[in-house]
């Protein structure tokens, strides 16, 4: 499958789901993300308790957002 078929194919799936799904599959999304980032966190940071971990996620978030 190429990458346009593929983009073309993913379209065709959202556009078959229901807005909740839509919305339930952007939460697991950025879930998935924020897990992501968590691991990256501990890996530079071995020492940081889960509080740490937390704070500098949402430091990051807020980075992102500009």
């Amino acid at each position: 499958m190429t990458p346009e078929a593929a983009l073309a194919r993913q379209i065709e799936l959202y556009q078959g789901m229901t807005g909740q799904q839509r919305l339930q599959l952007s939460l697991d999304m950025h879930a998935l993300a924020c897990d992501v980032a968590r691991e990256g966190i501990r890996r530079q940071f071995p020492h940081a308790d889960e509080d740490e971990v937390e704070r500098r996620l949402r430091g990051r978030m807020e980075v992102a957002r500009g």
